[in-house]
């Protein structure tokens, strides 16, 4: 115990510094008891000696090092104060020095500026002048170009000095701004006049424009017998192309008023334009004015002419034009432009017509009809890109648009009603047909959902996504109205629910919910989906989980449509399942008086027949089934036996099973009359249909097991203390659905258990 007590102490005398008690315990450490030990003194003398000797030389060293580093650093300090004072000096000295200096030089500097100003006044002189010189040098050149007739550098020249316009707009030098358009505008006159007429008679030996349909051998033989035509169409083409940059500065383009909300375009090439001009005058010339050709009621006169005029010229442009573009590097699409020139024309005479028919409605329905069937054609026959101008933007002016909705809701209320007083409303047009009327659909449901059909392709064409919303909401009103009308007449046919109008109506409402839920899918209604999300969003009146369902595209834009049609649809079939499962339970009045609990075994009975009593239950039931088969289409017959079986199910199993007891004959009766007799009825609708009366399987299961088997699975329900175990059992004899609760019941209803004299 001594030793560990020593070293603690030593431990706590170095750490507290007692010198006395730490040499102390040091000489203890090194002699101790032992004599022996004193040998030892000798080196450890010389040991400790050595020692204080090394400490003295580090202790010495050390305080001889920090007195000079003190010295050094002091040093330092006053050599930079010294450098500083000096550079401050200097510095006073030096800005003395430039302040003098900048008194002296002011007056030569305020002479200076005087003559920089003047130089700098000088050199805007010589520049203005510069340029004046420059666009006069131009309009020389070009008016030498024009004496010697070299046109196509005279045209070169002009575009030179239209660029120069161009890069003067941002100038405030008005005047000078004001000669250049003026030199521009003068040499542009002069040289558009003379390659009009140039290029005008080039196109007349062509024998432009082409008024009549086109007649492809003739054209292929005057393309072939004149090139020299050909050539000089080409060159002067070119010429006129070269003076399309100062068109655009002086010729302000045609815009209707901005109430249409055009989108922007491009003038149209200046030697498209001379192309058009004899097209534009007879369109002028037939359609304005007093002419037999200009009436209101006829806007197909000149919709018509106007597609005329684009199919007779597109192989030329196409063959003869197109070439010339893409050979100078031009990007325009010269059948595109050619429509486009034209285009302004008709925009220009519908702007003008509408106003005067908007509240004719045939005259209004007409005109927007032979604007749609144009638009149609154009786009699909021409290509003419829904990018572009086009009459959809005239019929999307608010007050015309309002109107066609106004036209649009009257008139597929009208259809509507026609539809449904129709003798044949109710009766599907391809009813002989079993391939085509797998949906049995009545016409007038097909008629309806045709029309919303046709309302979509009218409008999908429209320019803006908020007209489209607004005929969306057109149409999920439409839809909403014939669901009240076809609730209506249902009501009417409350009372005779396996009525084959009663049917038809189901069909029909089946039909449409199937329709729309395909319609959710398709591009045009997602791109509307996504409008509809973004204007919600903006007018926050949906709630963020509503938004985001849209976002996700978890719901569409006819969920409200569909909903309420598959609530009606289900009301409709939970009427006729409860219509029939009254007639069903009335037939089996007599089945549930059947005396289960004495009748033979079936030992005892050469061959086992249906139960007489459960006859008219099981025609009921086929007669019911046969008829709605026919009448009702497949998905909906199918949720009908469904919903029948599972009422069907339960009841046997509550007001016939549960109500009675079975001896062994009973119980193989029952067995024989559900298994061989009331599932086979509905094995044409499925392939295991006893699967759907699980409480009529499992019970017959449990009240025809043999006796031994029967106790022992009483013995396990008793027994079991916990419900797996029980389970277990059941679900090894194939009992899932029945409780082990239920099972116990049914082994009770049993009256064939052995005598053990309990």
């Amino acid at each position: 115990m001594a030793a560990p007590v020593r070293k603690e102490q030593t431990n706590q005398d170095v750490d507290t510094c007692d010198i006395p008690s730490y040499v102390s315990e040091f000489v203890e450490k090194e002699v101790g008891n032992d004599l022996q030990s004193l040998k030892k003194l000798g080196k450890l003398i010389e040991q400790l000696t050595n020692n204080k000797v090394q400490l003295e030389e580090q202790v010495l060293t050390i305080s001889s090092e920090v007195p000079k580093r003190i010295q050094n650093a002091l040093k330092n300090a006053e050599d930079s104060k010294k450098f500083l004072s000096q550079l401050l000096e200097k510095e006073a000295l030096l800005f003395s020095s430039i302040n003098s200096h900048l008194l002296t030089a002011q007056p030569w500097m305020d002479e200076l500026g005087v003559s920089i100003s003047q130089i700098e006044e000088i050199e805007r002189h010589l520049a203005y002048l510069k340029w004046i010189s420059q666009i006069e040098e131009l309009s020389d050149n070009i008016q030498q170009y024009l004496m010697t007739n070299n046109v196509p550098e005279a045209a070169t020249t002009l575009v030179s000095m239209a660029q120069l316009d161009i890069k003067l707009q941002d100038s405030s030098c008005s005047h000078l701004l004001s000669f250049v358009r003026s030199t521009v505008k003068f040499w542009h006159k002069i040289l558009k006049d003379k390659l009009t007429c140039d290029f005008e008679e080039i196109l007349t030996q062509l024998h432009w424009p082409f008024i009549g349909p086109p007649q492809p051998q003739n054209v292929g033989q005057k393309i072939a017998g004149t090139p020299e035509v050909y050539s000089n169409l080409e060159t002067l083409f070119c010429q006129v192309l070269k003076l399309q940059t100062s068109d655009e500065l002086l010729t302000e383009p045609k815009k209707l008023p901005e109430k249409y909300s055009l989108p922007a375009s491009p003038l149209v090439i200046l030697p498209i334009q001379i192309m058009l001009t004899p097209l534009q005058k007879r369109f002028r010339y037939h359609f304005s004015g007093n002419r037999q050709t200009n009436v209101i009621s006829k806007p197909e006169w000149y919709l018509t002419q106007v597609l005329m005029w684009i199919g007779n010229h597109a192989r030329f442009l196409d063959e003869k034009i197109q070439p010339i573009l893409d050979k100078v590097g031009s990007p325009v699409n010269a059948r595109l432009e050619f429509s486009r020139a034209l285009m302004m024309l008709v925009l220009e005479k519908l702007a003008a017509d509408i106003p005067c028919l908007l509240y004719d409605d045939n005259l209004f329905c007409h005109l927007v009809d032979e604007v749609l069937l144009f638009e149609r054609e154009l786009q699909s026959v021409h290509g003419y890109p829904s990018t572009f101008p086009s009459c959809m933007h005239i019929l999307s002016e608010e007050t015309c648009f309002q109107r066609w909705l106004t036209m649009e809701r009257k008139f597929a209320l009208q259809k509507m009603d026609s539809m449904l007083s129709s003798e044949a409303a109710w009766v599907s047009q391809y009813k002989d047909i079993t391939d085509v009327d797998e949906m049995k659909v009545p016409d007038c449901a097909e008629t309806f959902m045709t029309l919303l059909l046709v309302i979509t392709d009218r409008y999908k064409n429209l320019p803006t996504a908020s007209r489209k919303l607004q005929f969306l909401e057109l149409q999920k009103d439409l839809v909403d109205d014939f669901r009240i009308r076809l609730t209506q007449v249902m009501k009417e046919e409350t009372r005779a629910s396996l009525a084959f109008r009663y049917c038809a109506i189901l069909n029909a409402v089946n039909y449409i919910s199937t329709v729309l839920a395909d319609w959710a899918d398709n591009v045009f209604f997602l791109q509307l989906q996504q409008a509809a999300l973004e204007v919600l969003a903006e007018s926050k009146t949906l709630s963020k989980l509503q938004l985001g369902q849209l976002a996700s595209m978890e719901s569409s834009v006819f969920d409200d449509m569909i909903n309420l049609l598959e609530r009606l649809k289900l009301d409709m079939l939970t009427r006729q399942v409860d219509h029939v499962f009254r007639d069903i339970k009335d037939a089996a009045k007599l089945y549930t008086k059947e005396r289960w609990l004495s009748l033979p075994s079936q030992s005892e009975q050469a061959v086992m027949s249906l139960s007489s009593s459960a006859c008219p239950l099981l025609l009921s039931l086929r007669d019911h089934l046969l008829q709605l088969e026919q009448q009702l289409c497949y998905s909906l017959f199918k949720i009908f036996w469904q919903m029948l079986v599972e009422k069907l199910d339960v009841y046997i199993y509550q007001e016939i099973i549960l109500a009675n007891y079975f001896n062994e004959g009973g119980a193989a009766q029952l067995q024989f009359d559900m298994t061989r007799n009331l599932f086979p009825l509905f094995s044409h609708y499925c392939k295991r249909p006893e699967n759907y009366f699980k409480h009529i399987k499992e019970a017959c299961i449990v009240l025809n097991l043999n006796v031994g088997s029967a106790l022992l699975l009483k013995d396990v329900l008793q027994s079991a203390i916990e419900e797996p175990i029980a389970t277990a059992a059941l679900n090894e004899l194939g009992i899932y659905k029945l409780a082990p609760q239920d099972v116990e019941i049914l082994l009770n209803l049993r009256t064939n258990w052995p005598n053990t004299g309990k």
